[in-house]
């Protein structure tokens, strides 16, 4: 599939779903997050190259519910480059006390999900978003065990990203840096998702660690990889 263009997919929760058509409209078929933002950018300076970009972001979901999916929503796909933010929903189901948070399944629902993709697809790159929070609306009541779950969850993500020659995208002081600018509720509108200056510091931070990375040098083209 697409072998003659480049294959970026984003994977995630409702961060990255932004709505997403699910119909094939190419007006909204990435959403309206920062996948959207780094497309448009990516997708204009390396326009001879024509790379494809994919949202499969499920909004309500875990790591667990991603893994179970995985199979149809990146590994049938072929991307040469996959990034994934994830792990809001995970802590969520907790702190909400839900059934489905009565195990935290995080650590190792990741790390079976990497292990897989690494196994069957050994040349795609893979990028590991750092989950992230700020202390407004949802997470105001019970913000001490938010920030425990959370900075866990930051902290095995950025020892995933080690392990799995991943490159890492940390977050959390992006928005905690930004808050000094504008409260929080600017960027992150209920201190989860983010609000349209929340998801251009994403991708801003996102472009930034990739580009340093030399992973974008030459071009997203098949002589270049990603």
């Amino acid at each position: 599939m697409h072998r003659n263009n480049r294959v970026i997919l984003f994977q995630g929760d409702s961060i990255t779903d932004g709505n997403r058509d699910r119909l094939g409209d190419k007006n909204h078929i990435l959403g309206h997050s920062y996948a959207y933002m780094i497309a448009g950018k990516l997708g204009n300076e390396f326009a001879q190259q024509q790379p494809i970009f994919i949202n499969r972001g499920v909004s309500g979901d875990r790591v667990s519910d991603l893994y179970a999916r995985w199979n149809e929503d990146a590994i049938c796909l072929q991307p040469d480059l996959i990034s994934i933010l994830i792990g809001v929903n995970d802590a969520w189901r907790i702190v909400a006390g839900e059934p489905s948070g009565a195990t935290d399944r995080f650590e190792r629902a990741y790390r079976h999900l990497l292990e897989e993709t690494k196994d069957v697809l050994p040349q795609s790159k893979i990028i590991l978003c750092e989950p992230f929070i700020l202390k407004t609306g949802a997470t105001e009541e019970k913000w001490e065990q938010w920030c425990r779950l959370v900075s866990n969850y930051q902290q095995i993500v950025w020892g995933l990203a080690a392990e799995f020659d991943a490159l890492h995208v940390p977050l959390q002081a992006a928005f905690e840096e930004a808050a000094q600018r504008a409260e929080a509720s600017y960027w992150l509108w209920d201190g989860v998702h983010p609000t349209a200056a929340g998801h251009d510091l994403i991708a801003r931070k996102w472009l930034e660690i990739v580009g340093r990375s030399g992973w974008l040098k030459g071009g997203i083209s098949d002589e270049a990889p990603i």
